[in-house]
């Protein structure tokens, strides 16, 4: 069964976010939403996450899935805010704890910060299945980006998250805390073990030198044989060599401290201090 995607693009953190319906029923699923946040005045805004609920309701589609590929270091979440208007349950992969517990101890979080993942609805492992309408959904544990990592397969379509970006321009970093070019490879093979006609949809895209337009969707087949990192069979042993280096390079993201420390609570902030008022941590030389 082809699934239906909207696609919503935030130019600011080059997010592609999801609306996947059943083509059967009104019923969808909402893959990785963001909400927008302007660092430099420490305020979040919703016109992202408001163009969601309003292809929503024009639609008069019927949430089920608020789904999260993984604890994004790029973005913040608009989950529980889109659960609070539209409903749904909010998924992410059951390694979030690896991922609460690393970063509980960066952010110095204590013990009030539940690490077992209890901050989502619902946490997927390898093989689980879930409904969206008449479609099942299925679940592959696609590590190596963050432990945490899941690509959706809903109907003919592929949910990757960031591990893998449009054929020309190639994969995840692998260099953040639990990442690992050798699991990033192994998860990749799986994702191709899919049918070559399975379309792929990215997380990000950032335009790669030479295409002046921004893409997200592709398929099995090109990646097999156009991406340049991991097409035409390209061995392990190159790859984690070649991703290491390039990891080595590379500069972290604008919003990592903010995207963590709401992220792996499911999208929610911080609880506020005394004053009444809700802060993030910097923690200074501890990423």
């Amino acid at each position: 069964m082809r699934a239906d995607v909207t696609a919503f693009f935030d130019e600011a953190t080059f997010t592609v976010s999801y609306v996947v319906k059943d083509p059967g029923s009104a019923t969808c699923a909402i893959v990785d939403s963001v909400l927008d946040f302007d660092y430099a005045s420490g305020r979040t805004d919703t016109r992202s996450a408001q163009a969601i609920v309003d292809h929503v309701r024009a639609h008069g589609l019927e949430v089920a899935w608020i789904l999260e590929t993984h604890v994004h270091a790029d973005h913040l979440s608009a989950a529980p805010w889109l659960q609070e208007r539209l409903g749904g349950k909010i998924g992410i992969g059951e390694q979030i704890r690896v991922v609460q517990d690393t970063f509980g101890k960066v952010f110095n979080e204590g013990t009030e910060f539940q690490r077992d993942g209890s901050q989502f609805d619902r946490l997927f492992a390898e093989g689980d299945t879930f409904e969206v309408g008449g479609m099942t959904g299925r679940v592959l544990h696609t590590p190596g980006h963050t432990p945490a990592c899941l690509t959706y397969v809903i109907g003919e379509a592929a949910f990757v998250g960031d591990t893998l970006f449009m054929p020309d321009f190639g994969t995840a970093r692998c260099d953040f805390p639990g990442g690992s070019a050798e699991a990033l490879f192994a998860s990749i093979q799986k994702i191709l073990q899919l049918p070559d006609e399975t379309r792929i949809f990215v997380g990000h895209d950032y335009k790669a030198p030479g295409r002046d337009v921004y893409a997200w969707e592709t398929t099995v087949g090109a990646q097999k044989a156009f991406n340049i990192h991991i097409g035409q069979g390209r061995p392990a042993e190159e790859f984690v060599r070649m991703r290491t280096e390039r990891d080595a390079t590379l500069a972290m993201p604008r919003l990592i401290i903010p995207s963590l420390q709401v992220n792996m609570r499911a999208g929610q902030m911080p609880p506020a201090e005394d004053d009444g008022r809700t802060y993030l941590k910097v923690p200074v030389n501890g990423l």
